[in-house]
Formats: structure tokens, sequence, C-alpha cells
């Protein structure tokens, strides 16, 4: 079945980087756009970044400029670059593949 394990969330100060990897499985990697989403407390889950298969690249307005999402075709994996991070940053990240989502991992950016 279909599997996406996130890693790499944690407690970081504004302005401070991290980087979150999804690692899939249960499908073929390669023929499937990839997103990655997030979830802040009393809001409503929204897009952050998504990638096609052909490598082209989507993001939302809030994030352009400071987060990067690539893929690893060869490793089943997608990577979500977060720098310049700000406190509005703080959610809960998800790995999205089309209905499939993983667990989420919690970003949390504080001093």
């Amino acid at each position: 079945q279909v599997q996406l394990v996130e890693s790499g969330g944690g407690l970081v100060q504004p302005g401070g980087s991290l980087r979150l990897s999804c690692a899939a499985s249960g499908f073929i990697f390669r023929f499937n756009a990839m997103a990655w989403y997030r979830q802040a407390p009393g809001k409503q889950r929204e897009l952050v970044a998504r990638i096609t298969v052909y490598g082209y690249t989507n993001y939302a307005d809030s994030v352009k400029g400071r987060f990067t999402i690539s893929r690893d075709n060869s490793r089943n994996t997608v990577v979500l670059q977060m720098n310049s991070l700000k406190p509005e940053d703080t959610a809960v990240y998800y790995c999205n593949r089309e209905g499939d989502w993983g667990q989420g991992t919690q970003v949390t950016v504080s001093s």
C-alpha cells in the first residue's frame, strides 16, 4: 500500500532553517507529482509547494523565495528545504501524493 513517511521537523528559531524529507513507497514514484501541505492550529490545510514529474515547481506566495521543493527519483524521496523561517510557518507539515497523506511532522518556529 502507499506509504508516505515524513521526517525532519522540530523546533527552530526565527530566521533558521529546517529540511523536511518524505520517503515514499507503494507506487511508482517517478510517475507522480508530489506536494507538501501544512496545517496550523485552527486553520485549514494549505498547499505549500508542489513538484511535477518533470520537476516543475510551484509555491504558496507566503513561502516563495524561502522554501524549495525537490525530488530524488532514485531514492523515492521528496524534500522541502525551508529557510528564513518565520513564526507563521509553525504548523504540521504533510507529504502528499494525490489522495494519500503522510502522518505529518511538526514544525515550530519560536524564540
